[in-house]
């Protein structure tokens, strides 16, 4: 694959001519990816450090004041929904998700602006936390799942967008392959993955499609953004009431 400022593009249609609109907003390095990946290795360390081992997050102080649980959202620590997702249970389950999240931000970030994509990743992330609670409010659950399969999603529209075939990166059958990983293997969050698939996708279309299509400012798209998150919050906060 060949990057390109509107993605991955395979080697041919990287060299086509092929009319398509040009990222608004370009940056040198996907700063916000990189801190993003380092907030959740220094607390990966910080679970360890309080207990847990590399393979669980039994133990640690940290996971459990932190993690995603029905019961304590319901006393009003509200922190669970955005904490949990920087918290994970165990090295493996950090390395792929902090693998995947770098594919991903190095491609979107620099092509979308740090703005949507924080927007993209923190909506998706709490789309995740609503979606984990309503399927099963009572487990603990950690990991920056729902956000990297909010960006996975918005990726593909974002592609779209852009005039680039989506299936030509392989991200469509990369999505596939993890929903069935989701509902194949038990203890994994169905409703995290769901959550933040679903929000990811819903975000990224009203940042751009629906100001093109509704010929809107780009501040309103990201407004309505914002009000997703909040919905997820509120509805969160509902379910486990």
């Amino acid at each position: 694959m060949t990057p390109t400022p509107v993605g991955m593009r395979c080697p041919e249609c990287s060299r086509q001519r092929t009319k398509v609109k040009a990222a608004q907003t370009m940056y040198a390095e996907p700063t916000l990816t990189y801190i993003l990946i380092g907030i959740n290795v220094v607390l990966m360390l910080g679970e360890m450090f309080s207990g847990a081992g590399a393979t669980g997050f039994g133990g640690s102080e940290l996971t459990v004041r932190g993690a995603l649980f029905g019961p304590a959202v319901a006393d009003g620590e509200l922190w669970r929904l955005v904490t949990a997702g920087f918290l994970h249970a165990g090295i493996i389950h950090l390395l792929f998700n902090m693998y995947v999240l770098y594919i991903l931000g190095t491609m979107l970030e620099p092509a979308i602006g740090r703005l949507r994509f924080a927007l993209i990743y923190f909506v998706s992330l709490l789309c995740g936390s609503f979606g984990a609670l309503l399927l099963d409010p009572n487990a603990f659950t950690v990991g920056a799942s729902g956000a990297v399969f909010g960006l996975m999603s918005a990726a593909v529209v974002v592609m779209r967008n852009r005039g680039v075939d989506p299936m030509q990166s392989g991200l469509p059958l990369w999505i596939g392959i993890n929903l069935v990983i989701t509902f194949a293997i038990p203890g994994i969050s169905i409703g995290g993955h769901l959550g933040g698939l679903a929000g990811g996708a819903l975000v990224a279309l009203l940042l751009f499609e629906l100001p093109e299509r509704a010929r809107l400012p780009q501040a309103a798209g990201a407004l309505l953004a914002g009000v997703i998150g909040a919905a997820a919050i509120v509805g969160s906060v509902v379910v486990v009431s």
